[in-house]
């Protein structure tokens, strides 16, 4: 089994250099960070993170090719993976749309976008010319990298709707699915298998990420309201078939998004978050957060990440989350 961390770009580099640290030590893979606009660097981020580990595989999770040109993307893995010696992982996806309103970006055929991007950036990290004459990428026989590429970095898909799911299973190298409740994994593999189904790629070490929220600490009240501010501030951007699921709409968090954007109230916002908008993610110790995601690893699921808040004290969470991955290595252990 693998595990990994993902954490948004909201925190100090020394924070990061401090987490990835204890997560290497307590037996994680993997180490993703977010890159959501108007907060720190990723790619900074993370630089500061190759250069202060040793094992850990390191991603982004995730760069999207409408903020951000495919060929940058291809410039800024490629780099990554060298200062790492290796351990790079490209997470791309087509973004948010409300996200993408901030700058004034229009959110247009996002299947198409990463079909050719994800295209694009693999002949670049192949060394290849990458002419695209697409709906998205416009790119001549001048699109290829002026400097030797070294390994062919894994792209992984971020996706959460069926066709986006599908695509990343027909072209990525893993995916990166957040699974809202954790329970919509059995809905998701079904959709990114139908995609490897088609696939023309080798799919036998393609990396499925159960990506969940978690928030892990012994007080569990604590660790609710973390978890619920996180709700507070991604609910009103998230699909609505997916809060279908859930019994709820994108209607219910429009007091939570008046709150804390219009009133830049956020005490007040979370505490509008409902037990049933808290479903989306996992709450509690050790053995709370086994018991919740045993049926996923008994159905299949082999790489557990664990994805903000993480928990009101990281190293308490991280504690947490460290039995959890020791008590499923043990499990993954004894079967074999």
């Amino acid at each position: 089994m693998r595990f990994s961390l993902r954490l948004n770009n909201d925190l100090t580099v020394p924070q990061y250099v401090e987490l990835a640290q204890r997560a290497e030590s307590l037996g994680f893979d993997q180490f993703w960070v977010s890159s959501d606009l108007f907060l720190r660097s990723a790619g900074v981020i993370l630089t500061a993170v190759a250069l202060n580990t040793n094992r850990i595989q390191l991603g982004s999770c995730v760069l999207n090719p409408y903020t951000m040109n495919p060929a940058e993307v291809a410039m800024l893995a490629a780099t990554l993976d060298e200062v790492s010696d290796g351990r790079f992982l490209l997470g791309i996806a087509s973004g948010a749309a409300e996200f993408l309103g901030w700058v004034g970006i229009r959110h247009g055929k996002p299947l198409n976008a990463m079909r050719e991007s994800a295209t694009a950036i693999r002949q670049l990290m192949s060394n290849c010319i990458a002419e695209c004459d697409g709906e998205f990428l416009l790119w001549g026989s001048e699109a290829y990298m002026r400097f030797p590429v070294g390994r062919r970095v894994p792209i992984y898909i971020g996706a959460m709707g069926p066709r986006m799911l599908h695509l990343a299973g027909e072209i990525g190298d893993g995916v990166l699915p957040l699974l809202f409740p954790p329970e919509r994994y059995y809905f998701a593999r079904q959709q990114v298998d139908s995609g490897q189904a088609i696939s023309v790629s080798n799919t036998a070490e393609f990396d499925f990420a159960t990506c969940i929220w978690v928030s892990a600490a012994q007080d569990r009240a604590a660790a609710r309201r973390v978890l619920a501010q996180k709700v507070a501030y991604y609910g009103s951007a998230m699909n609505e078939t997916l809060l279908a699921d859930l019994g709820l709409s994108t209607a219910v968090f429009e007091p939570i998004n008046k709150a804390l954007v219009d009133d830049r109230d956020e005490g007040r916002a979370i505490d509008l978050v409902t037990d049933d908008m808290l479903r989306i993610g996992v709450v509690g110790d050790a053995a709370g957060i086994i018991e919740r995601l045993e049926p996923l690893v008994l159905d299949g699921a082999t790489h557990l990440s664990f994805g903000p808040p993480l928990g009101p004290d990281f190293r308490e969470a991280l504690q947490i989350l460290g039995q959890v991955v020791q008590y499923f290595k043990q499990s993954d252990t004894q079967e074999q």
